[in-house]
């Protein structure tokens, strides 16, 4: 029997493999697939509340110990990516579901698979886990305030406010709550500790799942949006090799040790698209599917990028100890 373990270190395996089934059903059966559309909510919501429950809310204290990493972590997601996302977008059309499909994903931090990413890649996975809650909290208080500065008006008119707090509401604010509850019982009855591990099986074969569901039944509109799609690529490949060079200029001026340096690196390329999706698909007809579209194709760039990532990072870009003593071999 698998363990817990050896699946978290091969997932990225298994979402890749999963990505290719999904796009293989989705085009083969469209009807079959876009029927899925209406389970994407459920899915999401029991993958968020299996994130949120690793997530070391009560572990806030411990975050801020290292003062060093989280002002460049802050810095570099929430200053420095802007800025750059700004630029890039900057050659793209003035369409409004496109710009707020990019500016969802490319804005908000990842929180979840981030971890496996920069363990992966020889990173101090320990200090972006503990920075996930105030990542999590931050970019919701900074997204609107971006969007806005970005989009202006546009985007006040195209973002209606009930879908987006039913969306916001159900599938964030609902599992987090439940979450807490789950961290709160595991550390007053042995039972509750017992439930909270076995919610550690739940984010892989969920995250899995998710993108199977939201890759078939939205893969027919991602082929109907190809006009878009070949727009938005160049923009997050683009992102994907410039944001590691900011991050390893901010660590460097931070003074930060390797291990820190990586998991920033891995912090600034890794973006949050399956928590904005539930965002994205609460937009009015056609923007979502525009929009769902350019947040799904981020995430398909994005995972290719990270394969790459895993491998250059600590060979080329931020070389430690290991990688000096092999070359002196």
């Amino acid at each position: 029997m698998i363990s817990r373990e050896q699946l978290e270190k091969n997932q990225v395996w298994l979402y890749a493999f999963v990505l290719v089934i999904a796009a293989g059903f989705g085009l083969l059966w469209p009807e079959s697939g876009e029927s899925l559309d209406r389970t994407i909510s459920f899915v999401l919501a029991i993958l968020m509340y299996g994130m949120f429950a690793q997530i070391p809310f009560f572990r806030l204290k411990e975050a801020l110990s290292n003062r060093k990493f989280m002002y460049a972590l802050l810095l570099v997601n929430y200053i420095a990516v802007p800025v750059l996302v700004w630029g890039l977008t900057r050659f793209l059309p003035a369409d409004p579901a496109i710009l707020l499909g990019v500016f969802l994903v490319l804005l908000t931090p990842c929180i979840d698979y981030v971890i496996v990413f920069t363990h992966l890649g020889r990173g101090n996975e320990k200090l972006v886990l503990v920075s996930t809650p105030i990542l999590f909290v931050t970019q919701m208080l900074f997204l609107p305030v971006y969007l806005w500065l970005f989009m202006g008006e546009k985007a006040a008119e195209i973002v209606s406010v009930g879908p987006f707090l039913e969306a916001f509401f159900g599938l964030i604010v609902d599992p987090l709550i439940l979450a807490l509850l789950t961290q709160w019982w595991s550390t007053r009855q042995p039972r509750g500790e017992r439930f909270l591990d076995a919610t550690a099986w739940l984010p892989v074969p969920f995250m899995a799942l998710t993108l199977f569901v939201v890759v078939a039944s939205q893969i027919a509109k991602l082929y109907s949006s190809f006009d878009s799609i070949i727009q938005v690529i160049p923009v997050y490949a683009a992102y994907m090799a410039i944001t590691p060079i900011i991050a390893r200029i901010i660590s460097h001026l931070f003074r930060l040790d390797t291990g820190a340096g990586r998991a920033l690196i891995f912090s600034a390329g890794t973006r949050n698209s399956l928590v904005v999706l539930p965002f994205a698909l609460a937009l009015p007809e056609p923007l979502n599917g525009v929009a769902s579209a350019v947040i799904v194709t981020q995430t398909i760039v994005e995972l290719i990028g990270e394969l790459v990532y895993i491998r250059l990072v600590p060979k080329v870009l931020l070389r430690g100890a290991e990688g000096i003593a092999k070359k002196q071999k």
